[in-house]
């Protein structure tokens, strides 16, 4: 089964996904860099979409739970511990691609403007 390797935490609702990404994305929002985040969003809001297909959605919250977990590659406590996370964020990015619509970069840019107000965005 896809979830055995998921730790029960993780596994035991959406909403608790949903609540440790927002958790872990407020308080390392800065630290991690804010492509990390904005990356973290387009796959988040695409998941979220009834439209997303199943096996995007499985790859997404795949890149998610590596994300979360806080055994990594790279312990996210050094300088460059966040570069495993986002190889494979973009990774799922790519993989998904043809499935994160405008709206899921606009729901990602509007969070990105409130959480980092002095942003420049092209």
């Amino acid at each position: 089964m896809l979830t055995a390797n998921i730790p029960e935490s993780l596994r035991a609702s959406p909403v608790t996904l949903k609540r440790r990404l927002w958790e872990k994305l407020s308080s390392q929002a800065k630290r991690a860099g804010q492509d990390l985040v904005e990356t973290t969003l387009k796959l988040y809001f695409s998941a979220r979409d009834d439209s997303t297909p199943a096996w995007a959605k499985t790859v997404i919250y795949g890149a998610l739970v590596y994300f979360l977990v806080p055994i990594d590659a790279v312990p996210d406590l050094l300088p460059t511990g966040y570069g495993d996370d986002l190889a494979t964020l973009l990774t799922a990015l790519a993989t998904v691609s043809t499935h994160i619509k405008e709206e899921h970069t606009s729901k990602a840019k509007a969070l990105m403007k409130k959480w980092f107000p002095d942003r420049t965005t092209e």
